[in-house]
């Protein structure tokens, strides 16, 4: 900040205190009123900061997250707020929140929905390893029994299960694969067999 800044600054402190100053005295009468009424604006202005600062969430949760299409056998996914595209898939009768990363070869579960899934610690055997962007991650190799998305089901679905931290599981490109059509267009992910 320059000099003139910090001028403009004092003057516009030196401005309010003045004001806040006139304003208590011009309604010292029923100052417990004017604070009453003082407390309430604050609240709102807190509130209309929170609502502003968690509309991306607000926003994700109220769109739509995949619409299935099933005479015509499609399925379309809108692109989250944050760029991402989101689906959901069955597995083992357990839903499970996917990202789809076309850059991962592997659909790739935490360790979390694997074990929703049915999976036991002692089906998930931390022997490969896989490379990411964050460096080399030890993994466990293990087959799904039954991975349905919409009207489409698949069995013996090979996956991975992470040994480190992730928010969600990754839907890579073998099980994208299985699909006829893959198209990104106009903010849609459009997958169809």
């Amino acid at each position: 900040m320059s000099t003139m800044d910090y001028g403009n600054l004092a003057y516009l402190v030196l401005l309010g205190a003045v004001l806040v100053f006139w304003f208590f005295i011009q309604n010292r009468q029923s100052l417990n009123k004017t604070l009453q009424q003082a407390a309430v604006w604050g609240l709102i202005f807190l509130g209309v900061i929170a609502a502003v600062g968690l509309w991306d969430d607000i926003r994700q949760n109220a769109q739509p997250q995949q619409l299935v299409v099933e005479d015509s056998g499609r399925i379309e996914v809108p692109r989250g707020p944050d760029g991402h595209y989101y689906l959901t898939l069955d597995i083992n009768d357990a839903p499970v929140r996917f990202v789809v990363d076309t850059g991962a070869t592997s659909m790739v579960l935490t360790q979390e929905d694997a074990l929703r899934v049915g999976l036991t610690e002692e089906d998930i055997i931390f022997f490969s390893e896989a490379m990411t962007a964050n460096g080399p991650v030890r993994t466990a190799p293990v087959r799904l029994d039954d991975v349905s998305l919409g009207p489409f089901h698949d069995t013996n679905v090979r996956a991975f299960v992470n040994e480190g931290e992730m928010s969600k599981s990754l839907l890579g490109m073998e099980y994208l694969n299985l699909f006829a059509r893959l198209e990104i267009n106009g903010g849609r992910l459009i997958l169809e067999r």
